[in-house]
């Protein structure tokens, strides 16, 4: 009896160790499948170690060792893989390396492969690599088919100029372009770049911008929401009224669309451009404007229209081009002069000055506004005239004005009778703003009606002198000063002579002036028998070469 136990219990020990033979079995240095001819199939290349156990995985081999799959063009490396052969998939673990040609190249700790779908799901120090750029991520899922890639717990993109961080992104090997989503993040050694979505290009290096962005370098600050940005030559295409920040915050561009062109300092603007100094108070508006940074220049054009308010009430300037124009030291480090000129056809208004000329130019260096050709102003029942006027400011209210060549001055009483001193130039001087004085030089001649302390005409003087001076008391003539040989006469009001009512040269020019700040677009020049007689007293100064500012 203890005989057949024994050998009853032999039997069955040796039955168990044949079914567990079937069960699991190890294979070392197996014939490895032969060179795939079906694209649509994963094939095994190479395992050190094939296991098989169906009582823990029955669906899988259990791989490793130098593990290599392929399926059609992509070869697939790691240490490990579960080979779900029925299924055409595996999982792969540890050191896990994806190569399709020399376009892709996809690293991580673990991956899923389907090859049905031909869907690879790669986890945990992801790091895919193209041509021309790496992302790094924690979670990619990358679509053979479509040639795309996408992560969505954060990610890196490096190419050789910039470093991009987001939430989410995608990316797609055929066409280079790669899309981020929420928190978005572009640096590089130049600029930075933050938005909520960017289409980034990382072939041609170019980023298409379609929601609220800020790029910001060492000279500017930009805001757009829609354009593109190239990330090599940092020049940009900026449309939906853009706004470009320069000169520590002192300068503003806004405009329809903007290009910037960092390399060579030059940002155009198009369509309802506006342009604001803030330093100086000053805003300048047109269709067009071009600036130039290496020389603080710009031109700006198409109903151009300055605006200076820094007095209070604006000064609304109008001519169809302006230009300003900054001049530098011998070493190009400091400036020297800045120059606002006006081209053709220029008018201005502010409630308490109105102007017109053919051009203008201020400049900085003496606080001077020059108006050239035929330029009347007013102010108030005053209205001047001459070949040229020069006002002096000091800060920024008129200090004095200069009268070059025909000067003529009128004071309106009421529609008939005008005060009216004309001269071969006049020189007047103001305080507080108001006029107080006013020298007249050369060939005078004046008709005033002097006033009695209710304010009212006693009589018409007329007068012809070399030099006089006008003084003004709360903005009328107060007395006149005849300071060389004169004639004169005086008339009674009701025995004035008529027709020396009016001087050779007198014109009240109401039609011309312009009467509120949209005026200031429409021109309305002198009629030809109007203008001025031409003379040979008035010569431009040629101005001076501009001076690059040097930036090194």
């Amino acid at each position: 009896m203890f005989r057949f136990r024994i050998l009853s219990l032999l039997c069955m020990l040796c039955l168990m160790t044949t079914v567990g033979a079937q069960n699991a079995r190890d294979t070392l240095n197996a014939d490895i499948e032969p060179e795939p001819v079906d694209t649509d199939w994963v094939y095994l290349l190479n395992a050190d170690l094939i296991r098989f156990d169906s009582y823990i995985n029955p669906d899988a081999q259990r791989l490793m060792g130098n593990v290599v799959f392929r399926h059609d063009s992509m070869y697939m490396y790691c240490d490990s893989a579960l080979f779900y052969k029925e299924k055409n998939s595996f999982d792969a673990y540890h050191n896990v390396r994806v190569e399709q040609g020399d376009t892709l190249f996809l690293y991580g700790d673990s991956l899923f492969y389907d090859g049905m779908t031909r869907l690879l799901r790669v986890r945990d120090n992801v790091r895919l690599e193209n041509r021309t750029m790496i992302l790094l991520t924690d979670s990619l899922n990358y679509d053979r088919n479509t040639g795309l890639g996408w992560f969505f717990d954060g990610g890196t993109l490096l190419d050789e100029e910039s470093t991009l961080i987001s939430e989410y992104g995608q990316f797609e090997t055929n066409t280079n372009l790669a899309t981020f989503i929420d928190g978005v993040s572009m640096e590089n050694p130049d600029y930075t770049l933050t938005t909520d979505t960017l289409v980034y290009n990382t072939d041609l290096h170019t980023a298409f911008i379609t929601c609220p962005t800020e790029i910001v370098n060492e000279d500017n600050h930009i805001t757009t929401s829609r354009g593109q940005f190239n990330t090599d030559s940092n020049n940009a295409v900026l449309l939906d009224r853009s706004v470009v920040l320069s000169g520590n915050g002192d300068n503003r561009m806004t405009g329809d669309s903007i290009i910037y062109e960092k390399a060579i300092g030059i940002v155009r603007g198009y369509g309802g451009v506006v342009i604001n100094n803030f330093k100086d108070k000053v805003d300048v508006n047109g269709e067009y404007a071009y600036y130039n940074q290496n020389n603080d220049s710009a031109v700006v054009t198409g109903k151009a229209l300055l605006i200076e308010y820094s007095m209070g009430d604006s000064l609304f300037v109008h001519a169809d081009t302006f230009r300003l124009v900054t001049f530098y030291n011998e070493a190009g480090d400091s400036v020297v002069e800045r120059q606002m000129r006006g081209f053709n056809r220029v008018r201005a208004f502010r409630p308490d000055m109105q102007m017109v000329a053919d051009s203008m130019v201020f400049t900085s260096l003496d606080s001077s506004l020059t108006l050239f050709h035929d330029p009347i102003v007013w102010n108030e029942d005053q209205q001047v005239l001459g070949e040229k006027i020069i006002f002096y400011m000091n800060d920024s209210t008129i200090d004095w004005a200069h009268v070059i060549g025909q000067a003529l001055f009128v004071q309106m009483n009421d529609t008939v009778h005008y005060n009216q001193i004309a001269g071969r130039e006049m020189k007047a001087y103001f305080t507080g703003g108001e006029i107080d004085y006013t020298d007249v030089i050369g060939n005078v001649q004046a008709v005033f009606y002097p006033l009695d302390g209710d304010s009212a005409m006693i009589g018409m003087n007329t007068t012809e002198a070399s030099n006089l001076t006008v003084y003004f008391k709360m903005r009328a003539v107060d007395r006149i000063v005849i300071r060389s040989h004169s004639n004169g006469i005086m008339y009674p009001m009701e025995k004035i002579d008529q027709k020396k009512m009016y001087l050779p040269s007198f014109n009240w020019f109401a039609r011309i002036r312009p009467v509120d700040a949209e005026d200031v677009f429409y021109w309305r020049g002198k009629r030809v028998e109007e203008q001025l007689k031409k003379s040979n007293s008035i010569k431009e100064v040629p101005l001076p070469s501009l001076k690059q500012r040097n930036k090194n």
